[in-house]
């Protein structure tokens, strides 16, 4: 399985347009000018192009990593602590119900 993943990722060559850097901006919530754009565009085809030479490496005697580095995250047991009530919570909210916070709507799936 893990095969036809980089087989199939060999296959796939990206090019940063016009197009995709609009998109971006729009999904960011970003208004940038022309020279903006030009160089977000050349920047990101440059980083593809740094992905794209790492694709030239022989890795098949290497090893995938699991974890960066050896150490263990040390969890504990969760506590309640410190609990405010929910009048005291939403006392200073800009917008809240009753029992919420109320909140603008910021992603648009369309």
């Amino acid at each position: 399985m893990a095969d036809d993943f980089v087989t199939n990722f060999d296959l796939f060559v990206m090019n940063i347009d016009e197009k995709l850097i609009s998109r971006l901006e729009h999904l960011a919530r970003l208004e940038l000018s022309e020279e903006e754009r030009k160089g977000i565009q050349k920047d990101l085809n440059n980083i593809l192009g740094m992905v794209e030479k790492l694709n030239e490496l022989d890795t098949a005697e290497v090893e995938p990593l699991v974890y960066v580095s050896e150490a263990q995250n040390v969890l504990r047991e969760d506590e309640v602590k410190h609990q405010l009530d929910r009048s005291k919570g939403l006392k200073n909210a800009p917008q809240q119900n009753g029992e919420y916070f109320e909140v603008p709507k910021v992603i648009d799936l369309k």
